[in-house]
């Protein structure tokens, strides 16, 4: 990958490198509730909406924080920014391990949070390495750092049994603060920060980066983050709580077989930002959504007994997903989950290049958000309902209007580019001949060789590539 003038390949790499390095750890402590968690679910007699609550909480902070971080990155640039918050948030995770009571917990996982809010200080950071046509694989790359959810569950029930919930927190707390310094040391400036700082030019307000956010494409974009990573943090979290109930597994094993969907929907994520580059987004993000629905609706079909009135008496059989099954089912779907949050950031920097730590940071923060609502509604739902697969329905829903927005969004944008053209069009076959160029208002050949080859685009500009 090219980099923009008067930055070297091993600058690019190195910043690259780092950074990816840096959301990982950050990632993994994110989601340490969702090993720890079940531990201290056991010891306090938590309820599953109880739960729901404690492993959402750092979720909450880590989604809210974004729009800030995002902000101040783009004042004051990324290299302060993320060794800043990976410092706090390691003094927070050591805490964490002398408290006792479920409140105190809560409190502690707020702090414990501010590892997510990593994400929209490192892709404000890393997209300023790259030009427009390499944004799309670095930020994949970057990306990839999701992986530490994968790095939590497969790794920390190992540490839960052989040193304690305590000792693991102190640990992971350590290994943050050495990546603090590491990063701090081996990064430098990034050229949009360096370049304004030695113009001297002050940094945009708050309210001057907070101004793209008027638009309702932002938003939009917001809407699918909150599938594509929201779902698959809550069920990175969710995950090891239901193989347990369900498949009546011990914690180790449910930890593995939850890294086992958490890493798809982390390492493919470069391969999304390349076939974002390579296809457009835009098509990246149907091929995740319409999957996502198919996958989703066969989750969520719970285990249920038939009996039908056959010709010689009652038949009795019974739909179950098995557990191989229901792996590989998970293990597709953080697939495309991945494919689908390298396609949404892709847009970012291409229409909003000065402002990507803000419009980066709300649509960081909205799919954030995801991670900390949802398992909460699964908790709420399972005690509510009483089935198993309700967090699945609700998943389904969720892609399903994401979806649906998309497509009529497209529709709409497609219709408004062509314009009057497409109206002057015949509305039946058979009245092509009444439109011909001697008829007044017609669209003869000139003007259909004027109107050219339908647009691609749903968004700013027809023809954009990112879409």
């Amino acid at each position: 990958m090219q980099g923009l003038d008067g930055v070297t390949r091993g600058q690019q790499n190195r910043a690259l490198g780092i950074s990816t390095l840096a959301f990982t750890v950050c990632f993994a402590v994110w989601t340490i509730f969702s090993i720890i968690g079940v531990k201290i679910k056991q010891d306090l007699g938590l309820s599953d909406t109880e739960f729901g609550i404690l492993v959402a909480t750092p979720i909450l902070t880590g989604s809210l924080s974004r729009i800030f971080l995002g902000i101040w990155t783009d004042q004051y640039g990324g290299r302060v920014v993320y060794t800043s918050v990976m410092a706090l948030t390691a003094i927070a995770v050591w805490m964490l391990s002398t408290v006792t009571t479920y409140e105190m917990f809560l409190v502690a996982a707020l702090g414990v949070g501010l590892a997510g809010g990593s994400f929209a200080v490192g892709i404000a950071y890393v997209s300023r390495w790259y030009d427009k046509d390499h944004q799309g694989t670095a930020l994949g790359i970057f990306g990839m750092g999701n992986v530490g959810a994968a790095v939590t569950n497969f790794g920390a029930p190992f540490l839960l049994v052989a040193l304690g919930w305590e000792q693991t927190a102190q640990v992971y707390a350590v290994i943050l603060l050495i990546t603090a310094v590491l990063f701090f040391l081996t990064t430098k400036e990034d050229p949009a920060t360096k370049q304004r700082k030695a113009r001297g030019e002050k940094p945009k307000s708050a309210f001057m980066q907070l101004s793209p956010l008027k638009k309702l494409q932002v938003w939009r974009f917001s809407l699918y983050y909150f599938f594509v990573f929201g779902a698959f943090v809550a069920l990175a979290l969710w995950l090891p709580r239901y193989y347990v109930g369900v498949y009546d597994l011990d914690i180790k094993t449910a930890g593995m077989l939850a890294a086992a969907y958490a890493l798809p929907g982390s390492i493919f994520r470069a391969l999304g930002g390349y076939l974002s580059d390579r296809f457009g987004a835009r098509r990246v993000m149907y091929w995740t959504f319409v999957a996502s629905v198919a996958i989703c609706f066969f989750l969520s079909y719970p285990a249920t007994d038939y009996v039908v009135q056959g010709i010689e008496g009652p038949l009795s059989f019974n739909i179950t997903i098995g557990l191989p099954v229901f792996v590989a089912l998970t293990v597709a779907l953080g697939f495309f989950m991945s494919l689908g949050k390298a396609a949404v950031y892709k847009h970012i920097p291409v229409y909003y290049p000065d402002n990507v730590g803000s419009v980066g940071g709300l649509v960081g923060m909205i799919g954030g958000l995801g991670g900390f609502i949802l398992p909460i509604c699964f908790g709420v739902m399972n005690d509510l309902i009483g089935v198993w697969t309700s967090c699945f329905m609700l998943l389904f829903a969720l892609v399903g209007i994401a979806l649906l927005w998309m497509h009529f969004a497209i529709l709409r944008m497609e219709k408004a580019a062509v314009g009057e053209q497409l109206a002057a069009l015949p509305e039946l076959p058979e009245l092509v001949q009444l439109h011909g160029p001697e008829h007044a208002g017609a669209l003869g050949p000139e003007s259909a060789r004027k109107r050219g080859p339908r647009p691609e685009a749903d968004n700013v500009s027809p023809m954009h590539p990112a879409q």
